[in-house]
């Protein structure tokens, strides 16, 4: 929870955490050093010194390091699990739907846990997922359209098999399609994250939403000009949002295009945890006021309305959660115990 100056309760729902396992001895070959290697100089690069952790921590964290970052340390009230599997690379999967779920069965009122699935898969891939979906009650999955499998590095959200994978998520009741389109991360390839396939099957699957996760960094512009056609596509700010602290100037650009081109309703936040966390991130946007020549061209501003609906808002309505009532269970659980001395905002 964070409150703000006037004692007012903001409630945050981080759209994009992980539960995830890159050590050393989970490695099973030399992409997996390479893509924890990758994340670790996004986390070392882009966060305050302070923030910064020991390349084994950040490796392989526990549970109880990520709860306490989350909601005790941090601010969030609930935050989605979002897997990225990377079985070609880790012997256990890197983070994987059943690691996550030890987070959402120790801590349900906190945490909404979210699937995964890959059309390369075929009919037995479909199989998995309503067995997933059922044991999992699955409102959301996360796609990684760049994974590699086998020889294949990756896949389209457009291709025929796709289109199968996601009529039959529409028929699960699985409406929140979150998806990787963002920076690449060595040793997969830039153009399999490419934007230009959400286009498509946002128009097809009108009652799907399309998260875009990482707003299609460095693709901004194709990303924005897609979307503000598209009802049903929204933009995840996990990676964006760090830019707040080391380049400023690119984020105030980056989340004025989204408010001028998306508007304030389609924009969520994501911490991306544990590659930043959640405290140093909220308190820097809480604070953070687009410059004055930015507004002035595009007519952005960051409101505390905007801001509100940003950190929480907006995902609770996509994935009906009934905010008062979530606060209930939360003080019920002693989930606030720590209010208002530890977590607060700044005067």
């Amino acid at each position: 929870m964070y409150r703000t100056a006037k004692d007012e309760e903001i409630f945050v729902i981080d759209g994009h955490t992980h539960f995830w396992d890159g050590s050393p001895a989970n490695q099973k070959n030399i992409h997996g050093k390479q893509f924890i290697d990758c994340f670790y100089a996004y986390h070392a690069n882009l966060s305050p010194p302070s923030e910064k952790w020991e390349k084994e921590k950040f490796e392989k964290y526990d549970a109880k390091t990520m709860f306490d970052d989350l909601f005790v340390t941090g601010y969030d009230d609930m935050a989605i699990l979002q897997p990225t599997y990377l079985t070609d690379f880790y012997k256990n999967g890197f983070n994987t739907t059943e690691r996550n779920s030890a987070m959402k069965k120790s801590h349900p009122d906190r945490f909404i846990l979210n699937g995964a699935f890959d059309p390369r898969d075929g009919t037995k891939g479909i199989e998995d997922l309503h067995a997933l979906a059922e044991k999992h009650k699955l409102k959301g999955v996360k796609l990684y359209t760049a994974e590699w499998r086998g020889e294949s590095k990756g896949y389209k959200l457009t291709d025929k098999a796709s289109y199968q994978y996601l009529e039959a998520a529409q028929k699960l009741g699985i409406k929140n399609i979150h998806v990787h389109k963002g920076p690449t991360i060595i040793p997969l390839n830039r153009d399999a994250f490419d934007v230009a396939d959400i286009d498509d099957v946002a128009t097809s699957f009108q009652d799907l939403n399309f998260i875009v996760e990482h707003c299609g960094l460095p693709r901004l512009d194709d990303f924005c000009w897609i979307a503000t056609q598209e009802t049903n596509v929204y933009a995840g700010l996990a990676v964006a949002l760090p830019f707040i602290h080391s380049r400023p100037g690119y984020f105030a650009h980056v989340i004025s295009e989204l408010l001028f081109w998306v508007g304030p309703d389609k924009i969520l936040y994501g911490s991306d945890y544990g590659i930043w966390t959640p405290k140093w991130l909220i308190d820097k946007f809480m604070a953070f006021e687009i410059p004055a020549d930015v507004t002035k061209e595009t007519g952005s501003v960051l409101s505390m309305e905007t801001k509100i609906k940003i950190l929480g808002l907006n995902a609770a309505r996509i994935y009906g959660i009934d905010v008062e009532a979530q606060k209930k269970k939360i003080r019920a659980g002693g989930g606030y115990a720590h209010l208002p001395e530890a977590v607060h905002a700044p005067r």
